[in-house]
């Protein structure tokens, strides 16, 4: 039971990988007992959780504001490209 124990503080790989599959999905009760045990030990991971978190936010927010943005290119840029390939063309 000690060795157990000693392997769940002192496991940052398991840790991190716990991080992130709760991101994606719910914990089992043993997986959320040994990540809550490993992190009240390990400052190192505490903050990993903390930036994984924001960065996994952050992604989230930039996916829905591209499905939420009107397709395609604005008509500035469209006028821009076409002026630039009638230049080509003349040439």
């Amino acid at each position: 039971m000690m060795s157990h124990l000693k392997k769940i503080i002192h496991n940052c790989k398991q840790a991190t990988y716990l991080i992130e599959k709760k991101s994606i999905k719910r914990l089992s009760f043993r997986e959320a007992i040994e990540l809550r045990i490993h992190l009240f030990g390990c400052s190192f991971c505490r903050i990993f959780q903390k930036q994984s978190h924001i960065i996994n936010k952050l992604v989230k927010e930039l996916f829905k504001s591209a499905m939420q943005a009107k397709p395609g290119l604005d008509d500035s840029f469209k006028k821009e490209l076409q002026e630039k390939i009638e230049e080509e063309l003349k040439k």
